[in-house]
């Protein structure tokens, strides 16, 4: 059996901006609780987690790191997260397998972009939150300034636990604010300090906050007992102090983690549902039936397929067959173990609420549920942004062609915002990922993994095409050249189709209905969601027979990827086919769907048609001298500001929404204007029309590209 019970676990996640500390910290926690024989250091390259070449020579975070440790009888599953908003995927991953998010944040910055993202999305997840002012030994440390920062950007429920003493280079520790009444060198107002964490933990408590207004005084054994309550319901946010190189506050944030943190039975339960659609609330009952998910996966060129794996019920052993609930497909894994960054211990079994690593598994995604039973439950799979910067890649060296795809296969299972598809426009494939930096990562891992060389193009940006009116459009496919001819008339009708509509039961229930289309024929209507298109057979008397509209339906969709306007994708549309012509000996598939096709196109550009661009959310933080000049760069990128806000430190916060086009270089514009002071986070927001002159450039390049490939 397992060496602790669910009740022993603790599962947190550091999270936060790049550069906060996250992982130096990760490596003191390691050491004081003696997890490790050495003190790691990101510095020296012999982090316990930042061991990936790539983290070496960036010096920062690329992937979530698994680690363990145990103290005072816990066992703690620590998960050091990336901060750079450019792999924000694998820090959102790690959310899913854990109770508690430590934010860290610097004493010296203070609260920045990724700081409030990963608060809010652990705010939305119902998360405990935990706030971590590491670097209180920097120089330049404004302590004070970046606690109210915190109070100010995070609420008032965010309260000291320790506080510094003197907090800068001359840093020599933190005092606890229930146990301490002065500190000389602290600056906190300690007894105010103590009231506000007093109050925060008693007000998920009544009779104890009414006792505590009556006497004036409370007990900390009943405060610690009240504790795990007020951090699930979400009442008090602790904040701790710590020097993670110089390791002050690090013995105390260590015990408070063993002592405080939430097991995974006091954490918000997860929903699972039966194949049936009924729901299953999981309470981490190692007694009970198996349901894990994976948040994690590792291509290892020794190993092969590392997938980690949080249990949210039930106990596994090792040599158990673990069952996909998306394809219930089954393998045995070639081992479980227990991960330290890189290094393996292998294990039996692991009991609910743990963390463990699963090899040799193939096909296992992030996100998928796993069970040991035939008709394993449905876990809710996590969602992640939506990748925008793109590259069109090839391999460098002839013979690669074949390689590239497996390769990045595997990278792209890796990493939730790191796709690869291939263009059916320009038959290229594509890259997709948050930034250059991002895909430039990538491409260093596919040379050190794979021994893989590729070159890339300029980003295409995914505009699409769509209609404003209604339009109608027919096409004469007849074609004789002895023997056999080819024969195929199809008339159709074109339609906007609401972007509000996301599901087939919702576009026959508010569009594709016999109000609209009286002589609709329902069993050869379809939706397709990815594309928002529907397709509605209104023929009537057999003008074009049953066994070609399949293929009426294939010519309209071969258009949906090419587009008509200036070669992009077409969304948003509904065709509508009410009549056509036939042979009986000339007409066939192929007659027929291109007759469709060409209908289509027709229809489509009769019916106004405009391109679309996607717009991207963005948030830029600089100091506040350059608030002027960054507005006014954004006003000459067509974006629209939203908000704006001052933050401490003498920060401002842009926030808006842009065109992607004009954003793809943003970072050498921001560092420019900056002197590289600035940070920003982008994330696709939604579609929205191309203004009149830039559509016309548009699809001038695009017929001019189209010329000179013919």
């Amino acid at each position: 059996m397992s060496k602790y019970k669910t009740e022993d676990i603790r599962n947190l996640a550091l999270a936060g901006h790049r550069a906060s500390g996250k992982t130096s910290l990760a490596d003191a926690l390691l050491f004081q609780a003696k997890a490790v024989d050495r003190k790691g250091s990101v510095d020296e390259n012999s982090s316990v987690s930042d061991f990936d070449e790539e983290e070496k020579q960036h010096r920062f975070s690329i992937d979530t790191s698994v680690l363990h440790l145990n103290h005072l009888g816990k066992h703690i599953n620590l998960l050091d997260t990336p901060g750079a908003p450019d792999f924000v995927g694998n820090a959102l991953g790690a959310l899913s397998a854990v109770e508690t998010v430590a934010i860290v944040v610097s004493a010296v910055t203070g609260v920045e972009v990724n700081t409030r993202r990963m608060f809010n999305e652990a705010t939305r997840r119902g998360l405990s939150r935990w706030i971590i002012i590491n670097k209180i030994d920097a120089d330049n440390v404004r302590f004070l300034d970046v606690y109210q920062a915190v109070r100010d950007t995070f609420g008032k429920n965010c309260v000291l636990f320790n506080a510094p003493v003197s907090p800068g280079p001359g840093c020599s520790g933190v005092v606890n604010v229930l146990h301490t009444g002065n500190a000389p060198g602290c600056p906190v107002d300690l007894a105010a300090a103590k009231s506000q964490l007093i109050d925060a933990i008693i007000e998920v408590d009544e009779a104890m906050m009414e006792k505590y207004l009556n006497e004036g005084t409370i007990s900390l054994e009943e405060l610690a007992a009240t504790l795990p309550r007020a951090l699930a319901a979400g009442s008090i946010i602790p904040v701790f102090c710590t020097s993670a190189k110089k390791n002050l506050g690090v013995p105390e944030l260590l015990d408070a983690l063993a002592t405080y943190a939430l097991n995974p039975i006091q954490g918000k339960p997860r929903i699972a549902h039966k194949k049936s659609g009924e729901e299953v609330t999981l309470t981490n009952d190692s007694s009970g039936e198996l349901v894990a998910q994976v948040f994690k996966n590792v291509s290892d060129k020794f190993v092969g397929n590392l997938s980690f794996l949080r249990l949210f019920n039930g106990t596994y052993r090792a040599d158990q067959q673990l069952i996909s609930a998306e394809t219930e497909r089954g393998g045995r894994p070639g081992g479980l173990m227990k991960m330290q960054g890189n290094k393996s211990t292998a294990i039996q079994d692991a009991v609910a609420g743990d963390i463990v690593a699963v090899s040799k598994l193939e096909d296992l995604h992030i996100g998928d549920a796993l069970g040991t039973t035939a008709h394993p439950l449905h876990l809710e799979r996590p969602t992640f942004p939506t990748p925008l910067f793109g590259l069109a890649v090839q391999p460098k060296a002839r013979g690669d062609e074949q390689k590239i795809s497996g390769s990045l296969a595997k990278i792209a299972n890796e990493d939730p915002t790191f796709k690869v598809t291939r263009d059916t426009q320009t038959n290229e494939m594509v890259i997709t990922g948050m930034s250059q930096l991002h895909l430039d990562v990538m491409q260093e891992r596919l040379r050190r993994r794979f021994n893989l060389e590729i070159v890339t193009h300029e980003p295409k940006i995914p505009y699409r095409e769509t209609i404003v009116t209604n339009g109608e459009g027919n096409y004469r496919h007849k074609k004789q050249s002895g023997g056999r001819g080819q024969f195929g008339e199809v008339h159709m009708r074109v339609y906007p189709l609401p972007r509000s509509i996301k599901t087939k039961e919702q576009f026959f229930a508010e569009f594709a209905n016999k109000s609209r289309f009286e002589k609709m024929r329902e069993d050869y209507c379809r939706y397709d969601p990815e594309h928002n298109f529907g397709f509605v057979d209104t023929i009537v008397g057999g003008t074009i027979p049953n066994q070609f509209i399949p293929a009426v339906e294939k010519g309209c969709k071969e258009l949906l990827e090419r587009g008509a306007l200036a070669g992009y994708r077409i969304q948003d549309v509904c065709v509508e086919v009410y009549f056509g012509k036939y042979h009986d000996v000339d007409s066939s598939e192929a007659a027929f769907k291109i007759a469709s096709r060409l209908a289509f196109k027709q229809a489509f550009l009769s019916a106004k048609p405009v391109l679309l661009e996607p717009i991207v959310h963005i948030e830029v933080t600089v100091p506040s001298k350059y608030t002027g000049a960054i507005l006014g760069d954004l006003n000459t990128k067509r974006g629209r500001i939203e908000n704006q806000d001052s933050l401490p430190g003498d920060l401002t916060v842009i926030i808006g929404t842009a065109p992607l086009a004009e954003m793809t270089r943003y970072k050498a514009s921001l560092d420019s204007i900056t002197q590289g002071s600035g940070s920003y986070s982008m994330e696709f927001s939604h579609y929205d029309q191309v203004p009149g002159n830039v559509q016309q450039q548009i699809v001038k390049s695009a017929k001019l590209a189209a010329d000179e490939d013919e």
